[in-house]
């Protein structure tokens, strides 16, 4: 018992900081995706002795964090406050106006955010993220597509953007 307990000990710590960056994209927030880890470590190690493959533990972290995400997310819509409404055009952008991948992931809806960061961050193939999300290849697909779409718009200095768009 001591022994798996170690190996899972070892585990976290090799592993968490890059699971916090995944999370850091699933959830956009820094607080949601340390809870969101811990979430995702609680409920492996509960499943600790039925996992057969120590490789393989790390991606059932990963699939509980955006099974997570999706099914909370899809609860719950949540507004989130900003400190100024700017009025943001298609003039020549500033640094200010320049939105990151990071922010513009955090405006997606849930499901596309995982589908996005799954196939692309961990690079799992879209059969891979079908799984992980238990859903069509089809439906990952569009997904992907809509996500990625939206991303566009959302980080082209070109793009029109006004404050209700955020």
């Amino acid at each position: 018992m001591a022994e798996k307990d170690d190996v899972f000990r070892d585990f976290v710590r090799a592993r968490h900081q890059s699971l916090l960056r995944t999370a850091l994209l699933l959830t956009g927030d820094a607080h949601e995706a340390e809870d969101l880890v811990q979430e995702a470590l609680v409920r492996t190690y509960a499943a600790w002795w039925g996992i057969r493959e120590v490789g393989a533990v790390e991606g059932y972290v990963r699939t509980t964090m955006a099974r997570h995400v999706v099914r909370s997310r899809q609860r719950r819509f949540r507004e989130r406050p900003v400190s100024e409404v700017g009025d943001w055009t298609a003039s020549a952008p500033d640094q200010a106006d320049v939105m990151t991948v990071r922010e513009a992931l955090r405006l997606l809806p849930a499901p596309q955010r995982a589908a996005i960061v799954l196939r692309f961050y961990t690079g799992l193939t879209e059969r891979e993220v079908a799984e992980v999300l238990r859903c069509s290849v089809g439906t990952v697909k569009s997904r992907v597509a809509r996500g990625t779409a939206r991303l566009r718009e959302q980080l082209s200095p070109a793009s029109t953007r006004r404050a209700g768009d955020l």
